[in-house]
């Protein structure tokens, strides 16, 4: 019975090795990965997020202010049109 036990112990043992193993294999094949993708996106020039995100801010903004300018000189334009037809 004492070596059935140590049997199942060693073998118990071997296979905690064995997952701990496969763990760590998995770790550095999706750090490997990540690493090849992140080499893989910067050679191509995408943009990160935070990057779109603030050039779609800064164009939402040039279009509003675009908007604003382009209402300001109709109305300076119809000024000018009734000032011209008074005077």
């Amino acid at each position: 019975m004492q070596s059935r036990n140590k049997f199942f112990d060693d073998m118990s043992q071997l296979m905690t090795n064995a997952m701990g193993v496969a763990q760590g294999a998995k770790t550095e094949a999706e750090t490997a990965m990540k690493g090849f993708i992140d080499r893989w996106m910067a050679d191509r020039d995408f943009v990160t997020r935070e990057e779109f995100d603030a050039v779609r801010a800064m164009a939402q903004k040039a279009r509003e202010e675009n908007e604003a300018l382009s209402a300001r000189i109709a109305a300076l334009e119809a000024s000018l049109a009734g000032k011209a037809k008074k005077g």
